[in-house]
C-alpha cells in the first residue's frame, strides 16, 4: 500500500522567516537494518532534511534539534515514513517495525499526531477499495452494477467516518489531511469550517496558510462559476461540428443533455468515455443525448479518438483551438473531463458529474 506524504508547497520565505522550534522525537525501530533515521519534509518531489541522526545497535534513536516551524513533518526511515506534526517544545515518543513503519507504529507524545495517523490509514484504506473497484470495472464491465453497489457501500462507510472524525477532532491540526478527502463542488462549506479551525489551532503552520490560500483561490472560481448553479439556464452556443455544420445547445432543447469538454490528448477523459457510451445506449430512446465539445487543436486525432472510443452521438463540435476553444472559455472550463447535465429545458442539473455519479443522476431522471 502506497504511503500518503502530506505535500508541502511552502513559499519561499514563508518557513524561513518564523523562529525555528525546538522539538525532540525518540523511540525504536526494530527489524531493520537501516542505521539513518530522520525529520523531513516532502515538497512535491524531494525531501528536505532538517534533523538527521542514527539507530544504535538495539534500533533506539533521539532526534533532538530546531526545526524552521511548527507545522507537518515526517519522520523518515529510508522511503518510509510517519506522519508527525511538530509544535514548540514537541517531545514524541514513537516505536515501530522497520519492515513497514508506517502501518506498525505507536506513537506516545502528540494526540494530534496519533489522529492524523489514524485518517490517513483509514484514507489509504478507502482509496484501495475505489482503485480496486475501479479494476475491477475494466475487466468485468458485465459486473458494473454489483460493482457500482460495492463501491458505494464502501464510500458511505468512509463518509460515515470520515464525519465522525471531523466531530472528534475539532480544532485538532490532525484535520488537514481531510480536505483531500472532501468533493470541493459540493462540500466546500465543510473545507471552509476545516480551514477555519486550523487557523484557531495551528495559525503558524505555513501548510495550513496553504490550505487557507487553496480555499481562496477555489472559492473565488466557484464565485465565478456560479452562473452554472442548478436550475440557472445553460449558455447557449454554436460550433462547428466534425463536417463544418454549425451546431446549437439550443437545438437539443425537450431532451437531457450531457454537454461534455473532453480532447483526444486527455487521459482521464478517454477513460471516462466507455462510462459515458454505456449511458448514451441505456437512455438514448429516453430522451437522452450527449453534446461532445473538444479541446483538441487539430481534426485528425479528434475524429480517430470519436471513432476509436466509439463515441456514436451525433453532436460532436470544436474549434480546434485548444483551451482557447470559445465555449470552454464560455464555460469557464478550466480543466477536462468537465459535464454539465442540462434538463429538457435547457436549464442546468449539476456540473463535473461522472463515473457513479452520473449514473445515479440518470437514473434518478429515466426512473431505470
Amino acid at each position: 500500500m502506497k504511503q500518503l506524504i502530506l505535500c508541502l508547497t511552502l513559499l519561499s520565505g514563508v518557513a524561513f522567516g518564523q523562529n525555528p522550534v525546538q522539538v525532540e522525537v525518540s523511540g525504536n525501530i526494530f527489524n531493520t537494518n537501516g542505521d539513518s533515521i530522520k525529520i523531513s519534509q516532502y515538497y512535491g518531489s524531494h525531501y528536505v532534511d532538517y534533523i538527521n541522526g542514527k539507530l544504535d545497535k538495539k534500533g533506539n534513536y533521539t532526534l533532538k534539534g530546531a526545526v524552521p516551524v511548527a507545522d507537518y513533518y515526517v519522520l523518515r526511515l529510508g522511503q518510509q515514513h510517519i506522519n508527525i506534526i511538530l509544535r514548540e517544545g514537541s517531545a514524541i515518543r514513537i516505536n515501530a517495525d522497520g519492515n513497514n513503519i508506517n502501518a506498525f507504529h505507536t506513537i506516545s507524545g502528540s494526540d494530534e499526531s496519533i489522529a492524523l495517523n489514524e485518517f490517513v490509514g483509514q484514507m489509504q484504506y478507502f482509496n484501495q477499495k475505489k482503485d480496486s473497484a475501479i479494476n475491477a470495472m475494466k475487466t468485468t464491465p458485465e459486473n458494473q452494477e454489483a460493482i457500482n453497489k460495492y463501491y458505494q457501500t464502501e464510500y458511505y462507510k468512509f463518509s460515515a467516518y470520515r464525519q465522525k472524525f471531523i466531530a472528534e477532532h475539532a480544532n485538532s491540526a490532525a484535520l488537514l489531511p481531510v480536505i483531500s478527502t472532501l468533493d470541493t463542488d459540493k462540500e466546500i462549506t465543510i473545507y471552509e469550517a476545516i480551514v477555519n479551525q486550523l487557523l484557531a489551532c495551528f495559525p503558524s503552520s505555513p501548510s495550513v496558510q496553504n490550505a487557507k490560500n487553496s480555499y481562496d483561490q477555489l472559492k473565488a472560481q466557484k464565485d465565478k462559476q456560479n452562473f452554472l448553479a442548478s436550475g440557472k439556464p445553460a449558455p447557449n452556443f454554436t460550433q462547428n461540428d466534425v463536417n463544418g455544420k454549425p451546431v446549437s445547445l439550443s437545438d437539443l432543447k425537450g431532451k437531457i443533455v450531457l454537454l461534455d469538454f473532453w480532447a483526444s490528448w486527455c487521459g482521464p477523459c478517454r477513460k471516462e468515455n466507455p462510462n459515458v457510451v454505456a449511458l448514451y445506449n441505456k437512455y438514448k430512446d429516453a430522451g437522452f443525448t450527449v453534446m461532445s465539445v473538444s479541446l483538441d487543436k487539430d481534426k485528425a486525432p479528434w475524429l480517430a479518438a470519436i471513432e476509436k472510443d466509439k463515441l456514436i452521438w451525433p453532436n460532436h463540435v470544436s474549434d480546434l483551438k485548444y483551451w482557447s476553444n470559445e465555449v470552454a472559455k464560455l464555460y469557464q472550463v478550466s480543466s477536462i473531463p468537465f459535464t454539465v447535465l442540462i434538463d429538457r429545458d435547457g436549464n442546468v442539473i449539476d456540473t463535473k458529474l461522472r463515473g457513479v455519479e452520473l449514473e445515479q443522476a440518470l437514473k434518478t431522471i429515466f426512473g431505470f
